[in-house]
């Protein structure tokens, strides 16, 4: 269970982290100015398995994965959109900071809102509104590598078994 941070459309990943931070990579920099040109107080107040819910084409802009890697050092459990841009999605599960995309749950969900998520099989629940929504859960492989942390601890494990 979570607390819901809303952001709207075209949510850019200049906007999630901004490039004059990208002096220092280590992820705890990162995150410390994650949504701060969105005039938020996020990354302050942000609790660890907090939601972030944006709207359509979440994470346009550059290819950078430093936009995902701030978002899941902050602690959010899971970002609900109605779309993501394609290369953040593909950057979020890289670093497996898991994603879903449900139109239904951005309309219904307000910030604040206390959601409970299960990534798995792809529920969505307003605790504060009572309502219940579901988006298209990953495959079985995919829900692995986001549980591995990523693609690189996925294969790495993999690969142990081999």
């Amino acid at each position: 269970m979570g607390r819901a941070w809303k952001f709207g459309d075209d949510i850019d990943t200049d906007i999630i982290l901004p490039a004059r931070y990208l002096n220092k990579s280590t992820p705890e920099h990162l995150a410390a100015h994650c949504m701060e040109d969105a005039g938020t107080s996020f990354a302050q107040d942000v609790k660890a398995g907090d939601i972030m819910v944006g709207g359509k084409n979440f994470g346009c802009g550059s290819s950078r994965e430093h936009a995902p890697i701030a978002i899941k050092v902050c602690g959010i459990k899971v970002v609900i959109a109605e779309s993501f841009a394609r290369i953040f999605y593909r950057n979020a599960l890289n670093i497996g900071l898991p994603i879903m995309e449900c139109p239904e749950a951005v309309a219904g969900i307000s910030e604040g809102n206390e959601i409970e998520v299960d990534i798995e099989s792809g529920t969505i629940e307003n605790l504060t509104t009572h309502h219940k929504y579901q988006a298209v859960s990953f495959p079985p492989f995919m829900q692995e590598l986001i549980r591995s942390g990523g693609l690189v601890p996925y294969v790495k494990g993999r690969n142990k078994n081999a």
